[in-house]
């Protein structure tokens, strides 16, 4: 049997990203507790047929092979900062690739980086609704952080620390219900 993958997709477009880094911690975290494998990936790791496929099927090998990875993963982490209250433009066009049945009933993780409390509610009002769109399960507990909350690309802030504790708790116990309904199946 294979082992499950967590997938974590980030919207940033530069590097280094606390974003990324953000998301690779949060999947870590569920990867460790499920025994699963992880990945991660960002805007950039997509390569130079992303921007101008309008379909899957126009997208690289490469590319193709993360948004496979998407699609088999038992849980999602998605991170996005947040440009002018809402997700980058290039994280919405790689979702629009998306198959909308794809992401049925998977277990997601919101996330979001800002500047300040101002963009607090782009997991609310922003990622919550374009992953309903999907069915896809996204958890109760959506974490956003800002600038004052990491140091040097870390994670500093012990309430964000929480919040991720929590939502990866919850990710978890998806999981496990999946997998209680699959044998009981």
């Amino acid at each position: 049997m294979a082992a499950q993958l967590v997938v974590g997709v980030s919207g940033n477009l530069t590097r280094p990203s606390k974003t990324k880094v953000f998301v690779e911690q949060m999947v870590g975290q569920v990867a460790s507790r499920i025994g699963a494998v992880s990945a991660t990936f960002d805007i950039q790791d997509l390569g130079s047929s992303f921007g101008q496929a309008r379909r899957l099927a126009e997208l690289d090998p490469s590319a193709r092979n993360l948004v496979d990875q998407l699609s088999q993963a038992a849980v999602l982490v998605v991170g996005s900062p947040t440009f002018k209250g809402s997700y980058t433009g290039l994280f919405k066009h790689f979702f629009d690739l998306i198959d909308p049945g794809s992401l049925r009933g998977k277990p997601v993780i919101l996330a979001a980086t800002g500047g300040g409390e101002r963009h607090s509610l782009i997991v609310e009002h922003q990622l919550r609704p374009l992953f309903g769109f999907f069915e896809a399960l996204t958890m109760p507990t959506a974490v956003y952080a800002s600038d004052r909350d990491f140091s040097e690309g870390a994670l500093i802030s012990e309430a964000i620390r929480i919040r991720v504790e929590q939502a990866v708790t919850e990710a978890c116990h998806a999981v496990e219900r999946a997998e209680r309904v699959s044998l009981a199946a």
